[in-house]
């Protein structure tokens, strides 16, 4: 047990000090480099500790920015200079997200689809759509099963034109890639686009990126002690490259098994092999991560990405964000199927937005095309499923430091979902919609 007892953070807030949040620390930047030694990582994160308790009396609280320059320190004098550098890195993209956050900047953000969202803008303004007080007055007058219908419209338009676009370019594509932050909708638009290819004659084999997982014992923790699925290093990316070559080339592959429940994967479990014609067919958050498939040519790959670019603005001034769309998304959809209860989602939200703010979103503008999977009329049905947990949470995390992250979000969800019109009946919407993924009674076969 370490001596020193707290620790200040940029904020100026004094938390308690945790010794393992080094250890993950050190153990991230490792993965992100190749590495999976955990043993090592507790190891220079003692001598972390030493340094810092010879430099500092009992009563002392080090700032989170000495630490980190420790950490550095440790790792380059150990001859680990490729993690310094990983973790070096690191420190100086969160600096500079953290800015970027405190003010606003003319120029646009690489993370942002700016065409498409421009589009999806024009689309919410001609339909009345584009405000919540509009949207309000639309629920008002009984149109709530006509936004519906012009929602879904809108989407399957676009799974049409991705579709056709595939169409014109089957004779060279070996694979599409279906990808985007978690909750997009990527389960449900992977099935409908693979039904209108079927039709179109094109054959398809799905590879279950999910196998490639690497044991969870060798997985990076975040600063709570979450394992984090979310980040592409928890992929053998190196297996899936010699696969994915092997498979186009026409070569049969031996598919490993990932068993959840264990935590565990299995080597060389089943046999695949793409016949004459047939395409893979790969949904996964990390599609459009350069190391995902860098060994095959551009060519061969049709990349699709998925976000829910929701354009409807608050009775504040403020446009709803549309990561805060997304984590209601997965609050629905784990509490059902994965047995996760909404506020440990909420909880571990602040690192899913982490991974993907480093490895999907600044992809978004590689994709050969993007859907917008937002549905307007989601926002009034979330209301009476969500808002007293909202309100709940906000009051619990609003003067607790390290939990700065997950009140900000609760304080800007409640205050859009109080303000738009509520919708119980869920029955307008259709059984294959997208939104069916995540409030249920969906139609399709997802398994």
């Amino acid at each position: 047990m370490s001596k020193i007892k707290y620790v200040i953070k940029r904020s100026g807030a004094i938390v308690p000090f945790n010794e393992e949040r080094i250890t993950n620390a050190i153990y991230r930047a490792a993965v992100a480099v190749g590495g999976r030694d955990k043993e090592k990582a507790e190891e220079l994160s003692k001598q972390v500790i030493a340094i810092l308790e010879e430099k500092y009396s009992d009563d002392s609280k080090p700032h989170i920015e000495e630490i980190q320059d420790i950490v550095e320190k440790v790792l380059i004098e150990n001859g680990h200079a490729k993690v310094a550098k990983e973790y070096i890195l690191y420190r100086e993209e969160a600096a500079r997200r953290r800015q970027e956050d405190s003010r606003h900047f003319s120029k646009p953000s690489e993370f942002i689809p700016w065409a498409k969202v421009w589009r999806s803008l024009d689309w919410a303004v001609t339909h009345r759509l584009h405000t919540i007080d509009s949207t309000n007055e639309r629920i008002r007058n009984g149109e709530f099963p006509h936004i519906v219908h012009e929602a879904e419209t809108a989407y399957e338009v676009q799974v049409d034109t991705a579709a056709d676009i595939i169409k014109e370019r089957s004779e060279s594509i070996k694979m599409v890639m279906i990808s985007g932050p978690s909750s997009s909708g990527k389960t449900t638009t992977t099935l409908k686009l693979e039904q209108r290819l079927q039709k179109m004659g094109m054959n398809f084999i799905p590879l279950i990126v999910d196998n490639y997982f690497y044991d969870l014992e060798l997985h990076p923790k975040d600063e709570f002690g979450d394992y984090d699925f979310e980040t592409p290093q928890a992929l053998d990316l190196e297996l899936i490259n010699e696969h994915l070559k092997r498979l186009i080339n026409g070569e049969e592959v031996k598919i490993p098994f990932y068993d959840f429940k264990e935590g565990k994967r299995y080597l060389e479990r089943s046999s695949m092999k793409l016949q004459n014609g047939q395409i893979l067919l790969i949904d996964s958050l990390h599609g459009l991560f350069p190391e995902f498939s860098k060994g095959i040519p551009v060519n061969q790959k049709f990349k699709l990405y998925l976000e829910p670019l929701l354009q409807m603005k608050g009775t504040d001034g403020e446009y709803i964000r549309w990561t805060d769309l997304r984590m209601i998304r997965r609050m629905l959809r784990d509490s059902v199927h994965r047995a996760y209860n909404p506020e440990q989602t909420l909880l571990h939200w602040h690192y899913v937005r982490s991974s993907e703010k480093r490895n999907i979103l600044p992809y978004c503008n590689t994709a050969d095309y993007i859907i917008n999977t937002s549905m307007p009329y989601e926002v009034p049905l979330y209301r009476p499923k969500l808002l007293k947990n909202f309100i709940v949470w906000e009051k619990r995390y609003k003067d607790d430091p390290l939990r700065k992250d997950a009140f900000e979000r609760t304080r800007r969800v409640r205050k859009f979902l109080e303000a738009i019109e509520p919708v119980e009946d869920d029955s307008p919407v259709p059984g294959d919609s997208v939104l069916r993924e995540f409030i249920g009674g969906s139609t399709l076969n997802y398994h």
